[in-house]
């Protein structure tokens, strides 16, 4: 499928990274790449391993135009839901670009508020190299996030299971209660907060 591109110089394209999650920050991320310096093997960062998405990350810091990292906190995704905690953190993702662009790709199928013209996409993230960037450089910085609460909390094993509702995630929760990380409106948490109060 080809997705028309307007003809306007910067175009940036966003995605975002830990929607799923239990635990922690979700992360977006907005990238205006440079066409006259390609990037290889961009792609939906869930496609790539582990070592090919860090590696690439580093290559789109280095060669786009410029890139942001938004993100909206456990508190803010309790207090809004974690969709309207979503596209708060897309906006600030967008509005954090050194450059303001003339367009955004938006992956998936509703639009942040944004200043400029948009469009959402639905997989994006492999329709879109904008998309594909973005994906690639939320995906990398949340799962960073994961191992610094793996240090903190290493009986949660958050670096394992980056704060996905795992057997593994629930085990640790019936264990050892939840962390201040935790998304206290998430069914699975009040859950485990329900039970720890009986």
């Amino acid at each position: 499928m080809q997705i028309e591109r307007p003809d306007v110089q910067y175009i940036a394209g966003v995605d975002e990274v830990g929607r799923g999650p239990l635990v922690g920050d979700v992360v977006t991320a907005a990238v205006i790449l440079d066409p006259h310096n390609p990037i290889e093997g961009l792609n939906d960062s869930k496609k790539l391993t582990e070592k090919k998405r860090t590696l690439l990350a580093q290559e789109i810091k280095e060669k786009a135009l410029s890139f942001s990292i938004g993100r909206a906190s456990v508190e803010e995704i309790d207090e809004l839901n974690i969709l309207h905690a979503t596209m708060l953190a897309m906006s600030r993702a967008v509005e954090g670009l050194s450059i303001q662009p003339d367009f955004v790709f938006v992956d998936g199928n509703r639009l942040p508020k944004l200043l400029m013209p948009a469009q959402s996409v639905v997989k994006g993230d492999s329709l879109v190299a904008e998309i594909s960037a973005a994906s690639i450089i939320a995906k990398v910085a949340r799962d960073h996030q994961m191992m610094e609460l793996d240090a903190k909390y290493p009986e949660f094993g958050f670096a394992g299971h980056k704060g996905y509702p795992t057997k593994a995630h629930f085990a640790a929760l019936e264990a050892h209660g939840i962390t201040p990380h935790h998304r206290k409106s998430f069914k699975p948490v009040q859950r485990i907060l329900a039970m720890k109060e009986l």
